[in-house]
C-alpha cells in the first residue's frame, strides 16, 4: 500500500483550518493542524513532511517568518501559502520566502487539492529522473541533490531555484523564452508567476556572481539566456 502523502497545515482561523484537515484528510492526505506560526514550527522539527500549507497571516509567528525558518531546516519541502491578501508585494515576499505556489482566500478546496497534486508530481517526476550534473568554469550543479558549488562555495538550493537553474544550464548559451519556462515551472504564465519567476534570476545571479565567465542576462522581448564559457574558451583559458 502507497504511504499517505503527510502535509502540514497552518491556518489560525479555527473553523477554516479543521475543514481543510478535515477535507484533505478525506482525499487521502495525513494532514497535522497547527494554530500559529510558533505552535507551526514546534511541530514542523518534531515529523517529517511532504509539502506544507501555511497562512500569510497569524498570530504569534507569521506564516512568511515561518516558511523561512522551515526552509533552514529544509530547502526542499514543497509550500503553498494561504492568503487573503491579492496585493503583490505579499506574494512576492512570499516567494521570496521559498514558497511554490499561493492560494487567496476564500478558495475552492477542490483547487487547493489539484495544487497540491500539481506540485508532488513536478517534485516525483524530478525525484525520479537520473542525475545530471552541469560543469560550467567553476561551477558545478547537481540538479538531483539541487547543490550548486562555484569554487569553494557550496549552495543548497530550493526547489524552485534549482527546477530554474536547471532550464537555465539546459539551454546554455541559448534563449530561455520566458513563457516556456513559467509553463514548465509554474504550469501557468500569469503576471505574479512572472514576477515570482524575477525574483528567483535575481537569487541565482547572486549566487552565480563568484564565476565571473557565467552570468545570466536579460532578452528583451523574449527571455534569459545563461552565458557559459564554451569548449573554445575553455580550453583556450587552460
Amino acid at each position: 500500500m502507497e504511504e499517505k502523502l503527510k502535509i502540514f497545515l497552518c491556518e489560525d482561523d479555527e473553523n477554516l483550518g479543521m475543514l481543510l484537515r478535515e477535507y484533505l484528510q478525506a482525499k487521502g492526505f495525513d494532514t497535522d493542524l497547527f494554530p500559529d506560526g510558533e505552535a507551526g514550527f514546534k511541530g514542523f522539527v518534531k515529523t517529517k513532511y511532504d509539502l506544507c500549507i501555511v497562512d500569510v497571516m497569524m498570530p504569534k509567528k507569521d506564516g512568511v517568518t515561518l516558511v523561512k525558518e522551515i526552509r533552514q531546516i529544509n530547502s526542499e519541502i514543497p509550500v503553498i501559502f494561504l492568503t487573503a491578501k491579492n496585493m503583490k508585494e505579499d506574494v512576492l515576499e512570499g516567494f521570496k520566502a521559498g514558497a511554490d505556489d499561493y492560494i487567496t482566500k476564500p478558495f475552492s478546496m477542490e483547487e487547493l487539492v489539484l495544487r497540491i497534486e500539481a506540485i508532488i508530481r513536478r517534485v516525483k517526476g524530478k525525484k525520479s529522473k537520473e542525475q545530471q550534473v552541469y560543469n560550467f568554469g567553476t561551477m558545478t550543479f547537481d540538479t538531483q541533490k539541487q547543490i550548486l558549488n562555484i569554487g569553494d562555495i557550496q549552495t543548497k538550493l530550493t526547489t524552485k531555484e534549482s527546477e530554474l537553474l536547471s532550464l537555465l544550464c539546459a539551454h546554455a548559451n541559448d534563449i530561455l523564452e520566458r513563457n516556456h519556462a513559467l509553463k514548465q515551472i509554474w504550469e501557468e504564465d500569469t503576471y505574479f508567476n512572472a514576477r515570482s519567476m524575477d525574483v528567483y534570476i535575481t537569487k541565482l545571479r547572486k549566487l552565480l556572481k563568484p564565476e565571473p565567465n557565467i552570468e545570466i542576462i536579460n532578452i528583451h522581448g523574449k527571455g534569459y539566456k545563461l552565458i557559459v564559457p564554451t569548449e573554445d574558451e575553455a580550453n583556450a583559458d587552460q
